[in-house]
């Protein structure tokens, strides 16, 4: 997974996989799903993101442990 974040755009850019986004389902206004063909979810784009999420926590990573 990689995170981007450009402030000039103040977007916010994290991608799942390598393969190529063919296209994008926006979700909600500003916060677009990019998905392969095969519906596969390789990023989320977040535009306004300064409003829409805390961005210190943008660059941290949490690992938990899914529940049995």
């Amino acid at each position: 997974m990689k995170v981007y974040y450009d402030k000039k755009a103040d977007a916010a850019f994290i991608r799942f996989s390598s393969k190529r986004p063919v296209g994008g389902v926006e979700i909600k206004e500003g916060v677009i799903l990019h998905v392969t063909d095969e519906d596969k979810i390789v990023a989320l784009e977040i535009l306004d993101a300064s409003q829409r999420l805390p961005l210190k926590n943008l660059f941290k990573l949490e690992v938990s442990k899914a529940a049995s």
